[in-house]
């Protein structure tokens, strides 16, 4: 069912669309992405990537990389790959129902933008990053309108005292 919107909600809530629906085309290239790597040396990959970003095989993050590459055995691959597409499907779904202004995607939206505010917070406590703040900072702000919004349509609407 579509509820009748106001002008700035249509804005706000396909602003968001289109948001998810840019995160769930780049969930789904990864997705796509590791079913690549399957039957291929996954940590060659890994060290080709490394010396094409010219960074140093021997330091701290790309040699977590590298040995993190080592564990991913095709199984896993094949196990990430369908958890991508879930997400995609998830935030294309969340995607088209916000922007066609459904309830039940404002419920979505928010229900899964709490779920992750927690695992921001730690990441932003292990370590501040600008991309990790403003991640966060999003996310809260999306959390925050679409309450607003399930709130403002779940009012009573209080008759007339004539």
């Amino acid at each position: 069912m579509t509820e009748s919107l106001e002008p700035g909600e249509v804005g706000g809530l396909r602003t968001i669309a289109i948001f998810e629906g840019a995160k769930a085309v780049l969930i789904l290239a990864t997705g796509f992405g590791l079913l690549s790597l399957i039957h291929h040396d996954v940590e060659a990959v890994a060290m080709q990537l490394v010396k094409h970003l010219h960074l140093n095989p021997a330091s701290k993050y790309p040699k977590i990389f590298i040995a993190a590459s080592r564990e991913l055995t095709d199984a896993r691959l094949w196990s990430l790959a369908a958890i991508a597409f879930a997400d995609a499907v998830l935030r294309g779904a969340e995607g088209y129902g916000l922007w066609r202004g459904r309830a039940w995607a404002k419920w979505l939206g928010l229900v899964s933008g709490v779920l992750y505010i927690p695992f921001e917070i730690y990441e932003i406590a292990l370590h501040v990053t600008a991309l990790k703040v403003f991640t966060f900072v999003a996310n809260v702000l999306i959390v925050v309108y679409l309450a607003y919004l399930i709130r403002w349509h779940h009012r009573p609407h209080q008759a007339s005292a004539s």
